[in-house]
């Protein structure tokens, strides 16, 4: 059995010299600390103070969270079933679930006990049987979770995890930081989620590599875009081999079974942190077709969908501002809306 490779930063930033030109001399305020199972760095232009209040709020968002910490929030109420939680935790749940249902259960946070079941969360890995598997999928249920102003209720059997979404709405709430302070841009690489705000000093567009399935440290490509959040989902991030077959990390909700379907990353450009990181997932888990078909009847993101035979799928949106790397030979196609 192999162990799990975590390649969270999926969609790094090149560098910050590379993305923002300081003006007049201005020096960039960069700190770098580990949150949400990723090492994070925030680089702010304008502000020196603002990147501390910024780590404060993204800590303080782990420590609700995550649901394998025993003290925090999304633990007590996967234990106790009931439980009053902090404004941001319902918040997010809230969001979690209208996601869920607008993403037509591709993106579940109920999912947690299968991922449970397959070793993910601690490393222990095991294919649970037919049997087993079909237990877990008919509890997969985000419409069971119920949401009344900070009072949430769970089923006996389901429990929630917001981990997949956690890093895209701690960068919606740091952007939040960012527009009542005097900060002029910013760029928040958060592992995997990338959020960019305001404008570079010289006008011109952020720079973003998109790193290879194959090389965490390679980029296959470069986007350039402006202000929004761009998040990545790849089977490569976290998985385990057993008798010469690969399991990743991202389960298909339907099945409880982690999804087979030959996509190797999918990354989302929107203007939303959240509904990135469920909508890079929720894609990723419906497979090419589905995926391009959601593209069409939804007019507030783009993606790029890299396949493991070296197809690479970019929608209207970002073909034009998608650069390949020299070294490499994908063949491109577009995703349009007609």
């Amino acid at each position: 059995m192999k162990k799990f490779k975590n390649r969270a930063l999926c969609a790094f930033i090149m560098t910050a010299a590379a993305i923002l030109t300081a003006c007049a001399g201005t020096k960039p305020e960069s700190e770098s600390f580990q949150a949400m199972d990723t090492l994070m760095t925030l680089t702010v232009y304008g502000d020196s103070e603002i990147g501390a209040e910024i780590k404060e709020e993204i800590l303080s968002l782990d420590k609700a969270l995550d649901a394998t910490d025993e003290n925090s929030e999304i633990h007590h109420l996967n234990t106790e079933k009931t439980a009053s939680v902090s404004d941001n935790t319902a918040d997010l749940l809230n969001r979690s679930l209208q996601l869920c249902g607008d993403l037509d259960g591709c993106f579940d946070l109920t999912v947690y006990p299968a991922v449970t079941a397959w070793g993910f969360t601690t490393g222990d890995y095991r294919v649970p049987g037919d049997s087993e598997l079909k237990a877990l999928a008919e509890k997969i249920d985000y419409t069971s979770v119920a949401v009344t102003d900070n009072r949430v209720t769970l089923p006996k059997d389901v429990t929630v995890d917001l981990g997949a979404v956690a890093k895209g709405y701690a960068a919606d709430k740091s952007i939040d930081i960012l527009k009542n302070s005097r900060a002029r841009a910013a760029v928040l690489n958060l592992g995997g989620t990338i959020a960019l705000y305001g404008k570079k000093p010289d006008g011109s567009r952020f720079k973003i590599g998109i790193a290879d399935p194959e090389n965490s440290a390679g980029y296959f490509g470069y986007l350039t875009c402006d202000s929004g959040v761009v998040a990545t989902s790849g089977g490569y991030e976290r998985f385990f081999e057993q008798d010469g077959n690969r399991y990743i990390h991202i389960l298909d909700p339907a099945t409880a079974r982690p999804v087979d379907n030959h996509i190797a990353s999918v990354t989302v450009i929107t203007d939303n942190g959240a509904k990135a990181d469920a909508m890079s997932t929720a894609l990723f888990v419906m497979g090419l077709d589905k995926a391009a078909d959601c593209y069409k009847t939804h007019d507030d993101f783009d993606c790029i969908i890299l396949t493991d035979d070296d197809r690479l799928y970019l929608t209207d949106g970002v073909y034009d501002d998608f650069t390949l790397d020299s070294g490499y030979s994908y063949t491109i196609h577009r995703i349009s809306k007609s």
